[in-house]
């Protein structure tokens, strides 16, 4: 599978770009990033005019997302989309280039985290009347706030409660309100991510948790979406198509 990695010069990209070198079912077309100097002829500033590539993997930034599907509908190239934080225009525009071409498009991926928000919607399912609330904590680098896998989580809550609404935080006076489903962010060191829905119901409490221990995992998922990609017609994919 012939790959062009956007985004090749940050901590993800960079893992990619390694993970497709020890793979020998895999080859890496080229790297772009705006902040390429030269130091790996195969990392460039700007995606190539002429690609001969299977897929595009993007690791670069949800700003990006415009210009780089732009490409890749012109060029007829599936591609992952691997980064968070997206406004609503942007998720739009992700919509509208699957009509033209295969998207894969999620919050996380890994499929420990697929196998959580699964987890995390039949629970919330079999316990209707406990209250849910979900923590995240991520190192002191990262911008955006929820994360965007915090967000997945509690949208795929939100399949069997239609009431529920997102509450970020949590400050002044006030009670609970039953149909919220709090969100709390912590930013701490190193932390790679680590994600937990609370249930509790008054009787009983349920904890679900997933810890990523290394980024690895999480170019290691974006290359099985690319390999299932490159199978599918255009449209929009996410996680779930690969665990269920």
């Amino acid at each position: 599978m012939k790959i062009i990695v956007n985004g090749a010069c940050g901590r993800m990209g960079a893992e990619l770009i390694k993970q497709i070198d020890l793979s020998p079912a895999h080859e890496l077309v080229c790297g772009a990033d705006i902040r390429a100097d030269g130091g790996d002829p195969r990392v460039v500033k700007e995606l190539p005019q002429a690609p001969d590539s299977d897929v595009i993997i993007d690791f670069s930034h949800h700003s990006c997302v415009g210009e780089l599907l732009g490409y890749a509908v012109r060029h007829g190239i599936p591609a992952v989309i691997a980064t968070t934080g997206h406004t609503e225009e942007e998720k739009e525009i992700i919509s509208r280039a699957a009509k033209s071409i295969p998207v894969f498009y999620s919050a996380n991926m890994s499929l420990g985290v697929a196998v959580l928000a699964d987890f995390a919607r039949r629970a919330a399912e079999l316990f209707p009347d406990a209250e849910i609330e979900i923590v995240e904590t991520h190192h002191d680098r990262k911008l955006d706030s929820p994360s965007g896998t915090a967000l997945l989580l509690a949208d795929r809550i939100k399949e069997v409660r239609p009431n529920a609404r997102t509450v970020c935080g949590r400050s002044g006076q006030g009670k609970r309100d039953f149909d919220e489903i709090g969100i709390h962010s912590l930013r701490l060191g190193n932390v790679v991510g680590e994600h937990t829905v609370i249930l509790d119901n008054g009787l009983e409490t349920l904890t679900l948790t997933h810890r990523a221990q290394s980024r690895s995992l999480f170019a290691s998922g974006a290359l099985k979406a690319a390999e299932f990609l490159v199978k599918q017609g255009a449209g929009l994919y996410d996680m779930r198509a690969i665990v269920e």
